[in-house]
């Protein structure tokens, strides 16, 4: 495909996140949406009014793929159906882009990632929040030294209960693969792409304390009450010694940054917030060399703030443009021909982290990698 064809899109699953990114591709150069797949009406209906007439709109995305209409396509359908149509995407020379989580099991995961090899179409595993252009350029601070030798990541969301979904379905671990795969694999994936490193153990405390408690629907296997919980932390260790923690809370909705992503080496610190899109860079200079120490911690010294942003995102969306940036990758791969920056085998492993998150919940002990990752992974 040249640089200069236009890349003809398919979205399957238009609810929210189906959404955005329609309004994501729209702002794009050489980008058209030309079909839409969903069963649901009242979401077909909402995915409509941002598209052109000639948009085709299908029921059921079996016909969106069989009608061979699309260069590309997005699946963003719930959770526990996305190994399912996954299955029937690989084999359609269409590139793909996953939102996450990749799948719920681990077993699912792997399939696909075997069903995918000597693809000549590209599959892009969803994990936008490496592209917020704070986060982006502390990686880039981080990756370049700034800090020196790496050794913690530190990542806080303080944030609202989940919204209502289609039939609810986000309500119950057996559709989402629990929360700490349905919210924070992304987090997960983003630890390990700072530290440049794949996770060796997980060790997990979480519940739910607060949210969806009187809450009544109808779940699968006959369950009524929500069963997902609402917060947590977990520590991910990592062979190099290097720690990662994330600090989880769902019913935390007053706070100034939700978001706050820390990163320490052995030379300094990088912390990253959001929504304010706030950077910060510290270095410790000869701290820690000296017999004599300078000012304590906590007084800013030397400590540059700065608000990062990118101002050739055309659509900000819900993620600080995040989903702009990613789209705008995702087209340049591929046009050129390159491979994807976030291939199914990362998407593998963040879900697998936040299943050994949750295991580590349940038994109440740590968990190796190596015990929940499939073989050859």
């Amino acid at each position: 495909m040249s640089t200069m064809q236009q890349i003809r899109y398919g979205i399957i699953g238009c609810g929210s996140m189906g959404r955005e990114h329609i309004e994501n591709i729209k702002a794009l150069d050489g980008a058209q949406v030309v079909a839409i797949a969903d069963p649901n009406a009242a979401s077909r209906s909402a995915a409509s009014a941002l598209l052109s007439d000639t948009t085709r709109v299908f029921d059921r995305y079996q016909d969106l793929l069989d009608a061979e209409l699309c260069d590309a396509i997005v699946i963003a359908t719930p959770n526990f159906t996305h190994a399912e149509v996954m299955r029937q995407a690989l084999p359609t020379s269409a590139h793909l882009l996953i939102e996450k989580p990749l799948c719920t099991t681990l077993a699912d995961c792997a399939d696909l990632v075997h069903q995918a090899q000597g693809r000549k179409g590209i599959v892009w595993v969803a994990q936008e929040y490496r592209y917020m252009p704070p986060v982006a350029e502390m990686i880039r601070l981080a990756h370049d030294g700034a800090i020196g030798r790496l050794h913690q990541v530190a990542i806080r969301e303080h944030r609202e209960p989940f919204y209502p979904k289609v039939g609810d379905w986000n309500r119950f671990t057996a559709n989402t693969g629990g929360t700490l795969v349905e919210k924070c694999c992304h987090y997960f994936n983003l630890m390990d792409l700072v530290l440049r490193e794949s996770p060796v153990r997980v060790f997990a405390s979480g519940a739910q304390r607060v949210n969806h408690l009187d809450e009544r629907y109808a779940g699968p296997d006959g369950k009524t009450t929500p069963d997902i919980l609402d917060s947590a932390y977990v520590i991910v260790e990592y062979a190099s010694g290097a720690r990662a923690m994330l600090d989880l809370c769902m019913f935390a909705e007053n706070s100034m940054d939700n978001e706050h992503i820390t990163v320490v080496g052995d030379e300094g610190k990088l912390e990253s917030l959001i929504p304010s899109l706030q950077l910060r860079h510290g270095r410790r200079d000869d701290w820690g060399k000296r017999e004599v120490w300078g000012q304590p911690s906590g007084t800013g010294r030397g400590v540059s703030v700065r608000r990062v942003w990118d101002t050739n995102i055309r659509y900000p969306g819900q993620h600080f443009g995040a989903s702009y940036i990613e789209h705008q990758r995702f087209a340049h791969a591929i046009r050129s021909g390159e491979p994807p920056e976030i291939p199914l085998e990362e998407g593998l492993r963040s879900v697998a982290t936040g299943l050994a998150a949750h295991r580590s919940i349940e038994t109440g002990q740590p968990v190796l990698m190596r015990d929940i990752l499939p073989a050859g992974f």
